[in-house]
């Protein structure tokens, strides 16, 4: 995991109750971090057919490897966080993942990798997500390549078991799935709590191949997201505000939805790797000063379907 991160004095990252990542065994136990690894067997919250942990194996996984690289290439000097985990499991899957974090001379940008190979000769279930949980940024305005609407922003209307449901939460979710651009801005706190969830649906990458999304804070600054949704099709928002934590995940990027395994295996969406095949997720955070923002609100804005 990425636990936090800090450019031109501000953080990136999510504020909550833990002060510092702990030794834990399930993300929850250290639920903190800017982002990390969701996955990679299984993904999202359990539902009531589900027994693996919340957001899987991966986040809290002990590393077998660790080390920091320092080197340059076709765009300059570079130092990452790299290391390994060799993953094995009786009359079950074999896998070796490579999580990369690396950082850019001259650039506010994080790019956050996992690698994994299939060890076995058998086909492997993988399911990911690239879990950024940015700062809560009250009044900030969400900016995406698609347009606020009912097709395009769907709104999570199933509760999973941590959330209590009340007529109230209800109606609310009722009332922002028919009505998504109520959070295009981010100035009713009071509505993030308990969290909402959407899936957006329908961007189309740029002329990089990447697709972006951004959140401009009042200051005109702004925190971004970019990824190749060709690898991971899937988009994730996630808000939450409380006196515990708060959170504006406001595009989570993956190779399936947060339901947790059995939902996500009836709709389809669990990826299977054949027998020593690899894959690669990259995503880019950033961090953007005002002028850079705006620029970035012009291109992502123009390139709405």
């Amino acid at each position: 995991m990425i636990w936090s991160a800090r450019f031109d004095d501000v953080d990136l990252a999510m504020q909550s109750m833990f002060a510092e990542p702990r030794p834990a065994n399930t993300i929850v136990e250290t639920y903190g971090c800017l982002a990390y690894h969701s996955g990679l067997l299984r993904n999202g919250v359990p539902g009531p057919e589900d027994s693996h942990p919340p957001h899987g194996e991966a986040p809290c996984a002990p590393m077998d490897e660790a080390a920091i690289a320092c080197g340059s290439d076709d765009r300059g000097r570079f130092i990452a966080v790299t290391g390994a985990r060799e993953y094995a499991m009786g009359f079950g899957a074999h896998y070796l993942a490579r999580p990369r974090v690396i950082l850019r001379e001259n650039e506010t940008t994080l790019e956050m990798v996992m690698d994994i190979r299939n060890l076995s000769a058998a086909p492997m279930e993988l399911m990911y997500m690239a879990h950024v949980n940015f700062a809560f940024a009250p009044g900030a305005r969400i900016i995406q390549p698609i347009p606020f609407t009912r097709q395009n922003v769907v709104a999570r209307t199933t509760i999973p078991a941590h959330v209590t449901a009340t007529e109230t939460y209800r109606a609310l979710i009722a009332d922002v799935a028919a009505n998504p651009g109520r959070l295009e801005r981010l100035d009713e706190p009071a509505l993030y709590d308990p969290e909402l969830v959407f899936y957006l649906k329908g961007a189309k990458p740029g002329a990089d191949g990447l697709v972006r999304h951004a959140m401009v804070r009042r200051e005109g600054d702004a925190f971004a997201i970019a990824w190749d949704p060709t690898t991971m099709p899937h988009t994730i928002r996630w808000v939450l505000v409380n006196s515990d934590q708060s959170v504006a995940a406001f595009a989570m990027p993956a190779t399936c939805e947060p339901e947790g395994y059995s939902a996500e295996k009836r709709k389809g969406h669990v990826r299977s790797l054949a027998g020593g095949d690899s894959a690669q997720f990259r995503t880019i955070i950033e961090y953007l000063e005002p002028a850079r923002a705006a620029s970035a609100v012009r291109a992502i804005e123009g390139s709405r379907s």
